[in-house]
């Protein structure tokens, strides 16, 4: 009992920072309306700031630095750490938060996962990849519990973090601004008309939770360090932990968070026991948070508070897809013929687009269509890689049945994740398939019982004894192998093509536009949602496969969550709702042709992550339809003045788009 004592005592360090982040989470949800997927990610930037005056005196800007003669002393260096969170935070508000409080759902999610991925490749940039150490601002030590020695620094860290959740309990509780900011939480336009600014109580939230959240990194980084990775995935369990409070109490976040680091923290402890099993001694513990998330939302979602706000902005219309055979058959040609002119690096750049294509297009399917926000279409790629490596190594199965099987797999698994879309939607269901997502890399991608270290090689597709595979002696990229993923590619985007304008793609409508209204009108919801999941995940389970291929060799690295975050950013920047966004996500894609020519040409490849995002937060705020809606917009707004010009000299009348093809639809529902 008395080592069991001391881990649940060290888990109190970990908890803190869960406390500072659903802190944190609760102050910027109450008063936008907006669940900060960014969070952890934020805090970071302030904790690595003071990490660095404190290890050589240098304050490190997003553009520039200075130097101090001498490191400043710790409670200058906390200072110029907490206002530069302070900044960051107001910055994110107006710029970021604001332009898109009553926009859908799906903008909100998309434009704090942009803030995440621009905020983490900044710090990369800035800081550089590695851990790096934290002073602590709590002295080491012990004391005695129930007789036994444990570690003070973690039960004062603990205490302060509740301290700071007292404060916020205190004001949203005895404050005005605190009261002002619960009443535009259940109505902005009541708050409103009484006088209340909504803007200004939500930077007042964002500078608040900046602060209690930097504090709760940085105590918890002095036991880990600083990394650009974890930090900002440590908003998963302080989402769950907000969860388990119901987005409003923050004595239960408080409680929750306690006793989500403990437990994790036994968790760990009883994984390293002999008699625990084998595959379950890795990742478990982020195993904990998934199925909280699963079990609050699924039990309480439809039940859980909402932020009401003055109107909503529909969702970006759909164009339904119309198959024109000579089109295609030129850009098929087209296809082919650069594939057969580049050679190398850029080869296989173009090869790897068309592989992201897909990947986008299992987004475009869940999301543009079914209006279901999934953030775990890159884990469903790589749950078919890893079987792939599986079935052709051990079982030697062929291609094109191995690829076939492994998308079935990643299938039957998309179809489980769906089953918390019964009852939730939105932002909601961002966080369980965040969470799932997450459980699933470090549960199963980083499992060495399940995924070993060493790699997990996939075998060559053959097809009729004709060699397939992506290597042969020095070349990297044979044209065989490009061939084939544009030969699969093709047969994908052709099925895409006959299901979106067909009953499938229109049930997929109706559900997004109204669920209820659907139902009304005998469309069977829950069923088309598998569907929607199943069918999305499968096409992403066939890009998983083609990226196995592509490497001969997979390993987690390539399936990350951040990686998914990183598609959904570019389909969403190239347009989440037609197939030529997700053509134009696989060309601006991470590998893809542009990225090969931005790291090879331009030299700004440590870049790429940075620009992208910028880019994505640009699109939500400003051009929600993306690059190819806006395209489509005004190739419409063309056609429409062409159509209605006179034949005199009189100058045209204004036209609007031509809309024959376009089904609106809104986020009502």
């Amino acid at each position: 009992m008395n080592t069991y004592l001391q881990f649940i005592v060290l888990g109190f360090g970990l908890a803190a920072v869960y406390i500072g982040l659903a802190n944190g989470l609760l102050l910027v949800y109450r008063s936008t309306g907006i669940i900060n997927f960014a969070q952890g990610a934020t805090a970071m930037w302030g904790a690595y700031v003071f990490a660095q005056l404190r290890l050589d005196g240098t304050l490190i800007l997003p553009i520039g630095r200075i130097e101090f003669d001498d490191p400043p002393s710790t409670p200058v260096a906390l200072a110029i750490g907490l206002v530069a969170a302070m900044l960051l935070g107001v910055i994110t508000h107006y710029l970021v938060f604001r332009p898109v409080r009553r926009a859908p759902a799906l903008a909100q999610v998309v434009v704090s996962v942009a803030l995440m991925l621009t905020v983490q490749a900044l710090v990369v940039i800035r800081f550089g990849p590695n851990n790096i150490a934290i002073e602590s601002l709590i002295p080491s030590g012990s004391l005695s519990l129930f007789g036994t020695s444990v570690s003070s620094a973690e039960i004062v860290m603990a205490a302060v973090m509740l301290g700071f959740s007292a404060l916020v309990w205190a004001y949203f509780r005895f404050t005005r601004a605190g009261a002002a900011t619960r009443a535009a939480a259940e109505n902005e336009r009541g708050a409103t008309l009484m006088g209340f600014s909504p803007d200004r109580l939500a930077a007042l939230a964002m500078v608040m939770a900046s602060v209690v959240s930097t504090v709760g990194v940085i105590l918890g980084a002095s036991l880990t360090g600083l990394n650009p990775l974890n930090y900002s995935l440590l908003v998963v369990p302080a989402l769950a932990v907000l969860l388990i409070a119901r987005m409003e109490s923050v004595t239960t976040i408080a409680i929750a968070s306690l006793a989500l680091g403990a437990f994790q923290s036994v968790l760990n402890l009883l994984a390293g026991e002999p008699w625990w099993p084998v595959w379950a001694q890795s990742g478990v513990d982020q195993v904990v948070p998934f199925l909280v998330v699963i079990l609050i939302l699924f039990l309480f979602g439809g039940r859980l508070p909402s932020r009401g706000s003055l109107q909503t902005v529909k969702l970006p219309d759909v164009t339904i897809p119309r198959f024109r055979p000579i089109p295609a058959a030129l850009l098929l040609l087209a296809a082919g013929a650069l594939l057969a002119a580049t050679s190398g690096a850029y080869r296989f750049g173009l090869t790897y687009s068309i592989i992201l294509m897909l990947l986008a297009l299992s987004y475009v399917i869940i999301t543009g269509y079914l209006g279901q926000i999934s953030l775990a279409q890159a884990a469903f790629a790589g749950a078919a890689g890893f079987t792939l490596s599986k079935v052709t190594t051990n079982w030697n199965m062929p291609f094109p049945l191995a690829l076939l099987f492994c998308s079935l797999v990643a299938a039957l698994l998309g179809m489980l994740v769906a089953l918390p879309a019964f009852r939730i939607r939105g932002a909601q269901l961002a966080i369980v398939t965040i969470a799932a997502a997450l459980a699933i890399e470090r549960f199963v991608f980083n499992n060495y019982s399940l995924t070993p270290p060493s790699g997990n090689p996939i075998a060559n597709p053959t097809f009729f004894g004709l060699n397939l595979g992506v290597r042969e002696g020095s070349e990297i990229a044979r044209l065989p192998f490009s061939l084939t993923v544009l030969a699969v590619a093709t047969f994908v985007v052709w099925a895409f093509v006959r299901l979106a304008s067909g009953n499938t793609g229109r049930t997929f409508l109706a559900v997004r536009a109204n669920e209820r209204a659907a139902a009304a009108s005998g469309i069977n919801v829950r069923l088309t949602k598998i569907i929607g999941f199943g069918l999305s995940a499968f096409i992403a389970g066939i890009a998983g496969c083609l990226i196995g291929y592509s490497a001969g060799q997979l390993s987690a690295e390539s399936f990350t969550v951040f990686v998914g975050l990183q598609v959904l950013a570019v389909a969403y920047l190239g347009g989440i709702t037609s197939f030529s966004g997700a053509a134009i996500a696989g060309v601006i894609g991470p590998l893809g042709i542009v990225y090969v020519l931005v790291h090879n040409v331009l030299e700004l490849g440590d870049y790429y992550a940075l620009i992208s995002g910028i880019a994505l937060i640009l699109t939500a705020v400003m051009n929600p339809v993306g690059i190819a809606g806006e395209a489509s917009r005004m190739a419409g707004l063309v056609r429409a003045r062409r159509k209605r010009a006179p034949a005199g000299p009189v100058a045209p009348a204004t036209a609007t788009a031509d809309t024959d093809r376009k089904v609106a639809v809104s986020d009502a529902g």
